[in-house]
């Protein structure tokens, strides 16, 4: 029997599985609540094939969803090929005491619930889904490729209350789980994500910037890169209106609040600075005692004036080019759901026509009860 930190007290072995399909906030989330009721977060995650099968085609590979899952500061371990239903067998099998899901409905293909055996043999904990975001409506917002996501100007902070889509993709969807509603920024959330830790004196200081749009396995793989050039990493995150002047078009397509909550999660950030200034200043640099400021392959768009936005750290000596041998970006992330568009609108339609249907079934029963 395992124990922890030679005590007396049992490790408790918490199982967490799903698609993680374009990892979000809203899963690293789930993961945080799960490892809050245990020692030891066990990830399972599902093949391409079985999420083709119950849900339609997955955004991200199954090996690039290994991945990101991996990268999320709470995860333990990762079980690859994890089975769609959870089975007793799969706890036992990976010594996990309990599993442990959102407090919405997963369905097979055939609308059973994904969680019915480990439920019925009462090894089952709910933790509340984080509202206002979800891949489903992630990809809406790329089909739509609307600016209803963001703000800016004077409306920059506020929260999006606007419906944008035909397709049930954001906040006015039916659906009480998939559904986007409005996701609201909090500074307790900030906390929750946050490790909270100082850099000690002697702590090698590793700075980058940019959008980190739609976190994703590019951005996973630079940031592990940045990190091994020093001890404690610092991201800076542009805001939503500097973003769309030099990525153009619709971007962001997620706002300044979730991209913190995004980066907070992953497991080489140690510090996130809001809003960051698109120029890398001396200031910044003294302030948090900056040694390197690192840029991955990506273009540098110049800053107003045509003025270099790393000219300062590169006349310190501080500055750096870095390969991270993964070439993916956002724009190749809507690429893939653009070329794949009914694929996707016909995953998200069905989807939420499933959610519904359990939903009001399972409000029938609790009427039927409540009358009974």
């Amino acid at each position: 029997m395992e124990h922890v930190n030679g005590s007396s007290e049992k490790e408790v072995r918490v199982w967490c599985d799903g698609c993680y399909d374009m990892v979000h906030f809203g899963h690293a989330n789930s993961l945080r609540q799960a490892k809050a009721l245990g020692h030891k977060l066990v990830v399972g995650i599902h093949n391409d094939e079985d999420i083709t099968k119950n849900k339609g085609p997955p955004v991200f590979t199954q090996e690039e969803r290994y991945k990101m899952v991996r990268g999320i500061k709470w995860v333990d371990e990762v079980v690859e090929d994890a089975p769609y239903v959870t089975t007793l067998e799969t706890l036992d099998n990976n010594n996990c005491d309990f599993c442990v899901h959102g407090d919405d409905i997963t369905l097979t293909a055939d609308g059973v619930d994904t969680y019915h055996l480990v439920k019925t043999a009462e090894r089952y904990k709910e933790v509340s889904r984080t509202a206002g975001v979800s891949t489903t409506d992630l990809v809406g917002r790329m089909l739509l490729m609307t600016r209803n996501h963001f703000k800016q100007g004077d409306q920059e902070y506020s929260v999006e209350k606007d419906g944008s889509s035909k397709l049930g993709q954001d906040h006015s969807a039916r659906s009480p789980w998939t559904g986007c509603s409005q996701f609201l920024p909090t500074t307790q959330k900030i906390i929750q994500f946050s490790d909270g830790k100082a850099p000690k004196p002697t702590d090698k200081i590793v700075y980058v910037a940019g959008a980190f749009d739609l976190f994703h396995v590019g951005h996973l793989d630079f940031l592990e890169k940045a990190k091994t050039f020093g001890d404690y990493l610092i991201v800076g995150l542009h805001t939503d209106p500097v973003v769309n002047v030099y990525k153009g078009g619709n971007y962001p397509i997620m706002n300044l609040h979730e991209r913190v909550l995004s980066v907070l999660a992953c497991k080489y950030v140690n510090e996130v600075v809001i809003g960051a200034p698109y120029s890398v200043t001396k200031d910044l640099m003294e302030h948090f005692n900056v040694d390197l400021v690192c840029h991955g392959q990506t273009t540098i768009a110049p800053d107003v004036g045509n003025l270099d936005p790393y000219a300062v750290p590169k006349q310190m000596g501080k500055f750096m080019l870095i390969d991270s041998g993964n070439p993916i970006t956002t724009e190749d992330i809507v690429e893939r759901i653009i070329r794949h568009r009914l694929e996707y609108e016909a995953r998200n339609v069905k989807k939420e026509k499933k959610e519904i249907e359990v939903f009001e079934a399972m409000q029938r029963v609790k009427l039927a009860e409540k009358c009974g």
